[in-house]
């Protein structure tokens, strides 16, 4: 027998790299500007696991930064208590892998060249 519940499919780092943010170093001072302090380590945290409760002084701040809306952040999703453990389609956290990586944004790598050396 399978239940149904909701849970909530966290969609900050999409957003960050739709508004060209790709490191979670970039978040602290513009938090901290907001009044929201937290640890380099907190945010890279934040950004890369769902949080399983979220202040709203620090949800308030992430929407402004990103001139976004909660429910741009924030999506609920029914979720099945049980599923079959030979499911290929999904991640470890049970979810469909498709459409919840940031797609085709990606920054753009860096060229690191060594200065001409006489003699090349």
């Amino acid at each position: 027998m399978t239940s149904r519940r909701v849970v909530m499919r966290w969609h900050l780092r999409q957003v960050m790299a739709t508004r060209g943010i790709f490191q979670t170093s970039e978040l602290v001072p513009l938090l901290a500007d907001r009044g929201v302090n937290l640890t380099r380590q907190y945010v890279h945290k934040l950004v890369t696991t769902a949080p399983q409760r979220i202040n709203t002084d620090l949800l308030a701040a992430l929407c402004d930064i990103l001139h976004c809306q909660p429910n741009d952040l924030l999506q609920p999703v029914i979720a099945q208590a049980e599923q079959a453990d030979t499911d290929t389609d999904t991640g470890t956290d049970g979810r469909a892998d498709e459409g919840l990586g940031i797609g085709e944004l990606r920054p753009i790598r860096a060229v690191v060249r060594r200065p001409h050396e006489p003699g090349d």
